[in-house]
């Protein structure tokens, strides 16, 4: 290396990259001095020209570097053929080769719509990838009809929570059903023969027992004891029903209540159960202050005047009228407790119904 001077010339290594760096350059060079010699031979073609020409400029502007100094006619008339069929083949080839990449251009559109309608699948790259035979066949033939799925209900999901107008109608109609079916069945109780043990009460007590309806109204029942006890009590057989009382467990019982109201209520007096109207006590081996006593005592029907002779004398004085909170609260519950039934009975029936289930028959526990 006798022109790097006399200081460090570097390994053989270097000397081998710097070899090779110079044929680097040198091809470099002849590249470039390539493309100059190209460019400069280009320079009178008509692709070439200024853009912007119209045909008849560019034709002229070619024969005219073609036919520089003295030519015969038949040779003008040749190359002025020539250049225009050159002229022509170049632009036929430019025409040619846009049309095939606009069908190529659209081609690769079909191909992306097909996969991007077609389910995502693994092997959905195959569609891309695949042959200019079935690329072909694709041109010529008809496209088909895409099938797309579609999303639909799990069967699975609890969905009883969401509204659904058919669900509700079904269970409006089925509460209407059992409203009535209810209703009847009351109905029937109401007709059910019910004995009652009661007592004349004059100062001492007469013991009688009557049969009546279980819907039959205090007023009813006192009409029959009128007329149970009118032969034997000259006082009974003067007075209205108007003027008798009811008294049962210590409270005196208004003629609108019916004994229908006092057993579905379990209504309670002063001394025992106002919904039985048999006579026993309670006998218990052991005392427990825990449990309310069961005992029932013979209800007593006195005549008004006496009652109010001798209402500061026992047992009257221990007698209170049904107050009307509880009166109203009675014939409330009623309603509240056929309501109530009614909805509990239904949604038990709905959710039997929608798991299969047989559906619950609608045993309503009977009255004693």
């Amino acid at each position: 290396m006798s022109g790097m001077g006399d200081g460090y010339v570097g390994t053989a290594q270097d000397a081998v990259r710097i070899r090779r760096l110079q044929k680097q350059r040198e091809a470099e060079r002849l590249k470039i001095q390539e493309l100059k010699t190209k460019s400069a031979s280009d320079n009178g073609q008509p692709g070439l020209l200024q853009f912007g020409s119209s045909t008849s400029e560019i034709l002229e502007t070619a024969f005219k570097k073609e036919t520089v100094g003295l030519v015969t006619r038949e040779q003008y008339v040749e190359k002025r053929v020539n250049i225009q069929t050159k002229f022509e083949e170049e632009e036929k080839e430019k025409l040619e080769k846009l049309r095939k990449e606009e069908e190529d251009l659209q081609l690769q559109k079909r191909k992306k719509r097909k996969i991007k309608g077609s389910s995502k699948l693994s092997f959905a790259d195959d569609f891309e990838n695949g042959s200019d035979e079935e690329d072909g066949e694709n041109k010529t033939s008809e496209p088909k009809n895409l099938v797309r799925g579609k999303f639909g209900k799990d069967p699975t999901v609890e969905t009883s929570f969401l509204p659904d107008s058919e669900r509700e109608a079904e269970e409006q109609a089925e509460r209407e059903r059992l409203r009535k079916q209810w209703l009847r069945e009351q109905e029937q109780i109401q007709n059910e023969p019910l004995e009652i043990t009661y007592s004349y009460w004059d100062g001492a007590g007469h013991r009688r027992v009557i049969q009546v309806r279980k819907g039959d109204a205090i007023g009813e029942f006192l009409r029959g004891v009128q007329q149970q006890l009118a032969p034997e009590f000259r006082e009974i057989r003067t007075t209205s029903v108007e003027n008798l009382l009811y008294v049962k467990e210590d409270l005196i019982i208004p003629h609108q209540h019916s004994f229908y109201e006092l057993i579905v209520n379990k209504a309670r007096g002063k001394s025992g159960p106002l919904f039985h109207f048999d006579v026993h006590e309670d006998v218990r081996t052991i005392a427990d202050a825990t449990i309310e006593k069961d005992e029932s005592h013979a209800g007593k029907v006195v005549e008004r005047h006496w009652y109010e002779k001798n209402k500061h004398i026992f047992p009257a004085s221990r007698w209170e009228v049904l107050s009307l909170s509880l009166s109203l609260s009675l014939s409330l519950s009623i309603y509240i407790y056929i309501y109530i039934y009614i909805y509990i009975f239904v949604r038990i029936y709905m959710i039997r119904q929608r798991s299969g289930s047989v559906t619950p028959s609608t045993g309503i526990d009977r009255i004693a």
